[in-house]
């Protein structure tokens, strides 16, 4: 019933941008915090950015002042604006939403890569 649908990935040289969105569909009620996280090759999936209802914010360290996280309630949408990339944010992005009273609902992940 519900399916989120990520887009914006791709390749990008070092130092330039992506957006990524995730649009959340289906039969899905009182979104709450939604975020992203990313995995990279051998490594653990670690959180990048959350945003709360309230929109309230939260980034890892390695992305403070880079990347921007924000939402669109009427859309369901929750956005990332990735500035100055660099080769090591390399990885697979998957969106997260969290619901009220359910298990949170993942998206299929996007592939970003930046070279140089």
């Amino acid at each position: 019933q519900v399916q989120l649908v990520e887009s914006g990935g791709g390749l990008v040289q070092a130092g330039g941008s992506l957006r990524l969105s995730c649009a959340a569909s289906g039969s899905i009620f009182n979104i709450n915090t939604m975020g992203w996280y990313r995995q990279a090759p051998g490594k653990q999936r670690e959180l990048v950015a959350s945003i709360t209802s309230g929109g309230n914010t939260n980034y890892a360290d390695s992305v403070k002042g880079r990347f921007t996280i924000s939402r669109d309630g009427a859309k369901n949408t929750v956005y990332l604006q990735m500035n100055s990339l660099k080769p090591e944010d390399t990885a697979v992005y998957y969106c997260k939403v969290y619901v009220t009273l359910r298990p949170a609902y993942w998206g299929q992940g996007t592939q970003v890569t930046v070279s140089s």
